[in-house]
């Protein structure tokens, strides 16, 4: 673990942090609501900490998308462009949230407000890491 690039470690890191996320979506107490947990769709009304709405198909996103992040981490390459591409995942999510209706069918994840903005932060911190540590990711072939 100390002989990883930085980058690996923050994916690392990332992706520790969606599984945990997809764990305490489904813990009672931690997710308010918890009776009111559906499959998916706007009708679930349990909320992560009290403020993001979930369902399980969002823990089970979470999950699948830590899990991602751990098997892609485990390269220099990998783990940058997991910070990169779930960056932009999470982009296109927020701006998702943003135009749709929140009452509608098409909120089908569910989302809220505070859901759109934490999409927002995550892309941007993502994305952020991805060039700030990535750059270290890309060596240069070794000459011989």
């Amino acid at each position: 673990m100390r002989n990883r690039p930085i980058v690996q470690l923050a994916a690392t890191a990332v992706a520790a942090t969606f599984l945990l996320v997809a764990v305490l979506g489904f813990v009672p107490g931690i997710t308010t609501g918890f009776s009111d947990l559906s499959l998916a769709g706007r009708e679930s009304h349990a909320e992560l900490i009290g403020l993001f709405q979930i369902s399980v198909l969002h823990n089970i996103v979470h999950g699948l998308f830590g899990v991602i992040g751990l098997v892609l981490a485990r390269s220099d390459v990998g783990a940058r462009n997991f910070l990169f591409g779930g960056g932009a995942v999470y982009f296109v999510l927020a701006a998702y949230g943003t135009v749709i209706d929140l009452d509608s069918a098409a909120n089908f994840v569910p989302l809220n407000v505070a859901d759109n903005f934490l999409h927002l932060f995550l892309g941007a911190s993502m994305i952020g890491l991805g060039i700030l540590l990535g750059k270290k990711a890309v060596r240069p072939a070794a000459r011989h």
